[in-house]
């Protein structure tokens, strides 16, 4: 299977690729479907956000973990990033675009940038060029500990997508990029579950 994934080691991040010539024949037919549907999400308007109006609190795993807990969300997803990511900032705008079509059902999106403080103005930079307007993060301790903090399942690849529901219970995770599309899917399936599951209607 080929994915392309930035590899968080104890030392920083690095980029790796993995492809076979199988998988590129296979996905050739699917890849101008996929670069549309990116093109496509690429092109759905941003809201037009300052940088100085952008926030960004540092926090630890412990941080993002109650966060979670105590959100009043009915699906939390947690997107673990960084600026200079490639696959990063590749699914990003389709990111934004479904934290902020679903924010009003019952979504709460936390990014959080593995960049380092001195990298601040760059994030703050990168996000409000994305127009995100709600409260961002920066990882604020040391990498395994934070890897680790977050759960076993994570290897510490970027981009990393933790997707809880209402009661702070981790329902789906991906490494890898992916898009606006699969985003989409996976939290509708996940509010659609945790109303079915307090008897709300949609």
């Amino acid at each position: 299977m080929s994915k392309t994934v930035a590899r968080w080691r104890g030392n920083g991040f690095h980029v790796l690729l993995y492809t076979s010539m199988t998988v590129i024949r296979r996905s050739f037919a699917a890849c101008a479907l996929l670069c549309l549907g990116g093109w496509l999400a690429a092109c759905v308007p941003t809201k037009t956000v300052r940088v100085e109006d952008v926030r960004v609190t540092p926090v630890t795993a412990a941080d993002i973990q109650k966060m979670v807990r105590d959100s009043g969300a009915k699906a939390v997803l947690v997107n673990m990033w960084a600026t200079w990511c490639g696959p990063c900032r590749q699914e990003f705008p389709g990111l934004v675009r479904v934290a902020h079509k679903y924010q009003g059902q019952g979504l709460k999106v936390l990014l959080v940038s593995a960049d380092t403080e001195t990298d601040l103005p760059a994030v703050k930079k990168f996000l409000a060029e994305h127009g995100v307007e709600f409260p961002a993060y920066l990882k604020a301790e040391k990498d395994q500990e934070f890897i680790d903090g977050m759960g076993k399942q994570w290897t510490g690849a970027l981009p990393a997508t933790f997707l809880f529901d209402g009661t702070g219970k981790l329902r789906d995770f991906w490494e890898g990029e992916t898009t606006f599309s699969v985003f989409e899917q996976k939290v509708v399936e996940a509010l659609g579950r945790q109303t079915k599951s307090t008897g709300g209607t949609p």
